[in-house]
């Protein structure tokens, strides 16, 4: 899927940040959760940010924001975006497998809208191992990740579900799963029936 990503964003084809953008209510809520007290909140990092939609968000709420994706059309589209808003995020050009050293660590907020379901099963290690890297114990995950096995017959992402979520994610555990609000989304992307999953590092 990862070459796939960089020829949606060439052609404009981006289902799952859609998706993100039309659950913005049900995602707000999950990020007001996160927030203890007054901005600044500590450190987020975007996953996948894709043209920064969420990255914005988040540093717009009080968070330091660092964002990251592999495909520089995107990160191209995601910096214009942040220098119009007049708001801070360093963005990173990286793979998700491994991207540790380029982005730092010590995060509090992880944040992934589209990106680890996506990613093919040899690689989901990988990524664990990087947020592994990246995190500290108590450090949450918030993920939109469409269920597997519900996508039409289009190039869209594999999915994950909860039961892969906990054989993947060792020394984490899965505190949310809620259903996301598809009323806005269109067809092929309801039928993936995407879920928010919350997981918390607790090692």
């Amino acid at each position: 899927m990862s070459a796939g990503y960089a020829i949606a964003y060439r052609l404009g084809l981006t289902p799952w940040e859609k998706a993100g953008r039309d659950a913005a209510v049900q995602f707000n809520a999950l990020l007001d959760r996160e927030q203890q007290g007054s901005p600044p909140y500590g450190r987020a990092l975007d996953i996948g940010c894709g043209t920064g939609d969420h990255a914005l968000n988040l540093a717009r709420r009080g968070w330091d924001v660092t964002a990251v994706d592999f495909v520089p059309r995107a990160l191209d589209t995601a910096r214009a975006k942040t220098a119009e808003a007049g708001v801070d995020v360093h963005y990173v050009t990286a793979d998700v497998t491994d991207m540790a050293d380029e982005v730092g660590g010590d995060f509090a907020l992880l944040l992934d809208v589209g990106c680890f379901h996506g990613l093919k099963p040899q690689q989901r290690p990988a990524y664990v191992q990087q947020i592994q890297t990246v995190s500290r114990p108590g450090t949450t995950l918030l993920m939109l990740a469409f269920q597997p096995g519900r996508r039409p017959p289009a190039p869209l992402p594999r999915g994950a579900s909860r039961q892969e979520l906990e054989q993947t994610f060792v020394g984490w555990d899965v505190i949310g799963d809620d259903a996301a609000d598809t009323s806005c989304m269109s067809a092929p992307v309801k039928r993936t029936a995407p879920h928010f999953f919350r997981l918390r590092r607790d090692t």
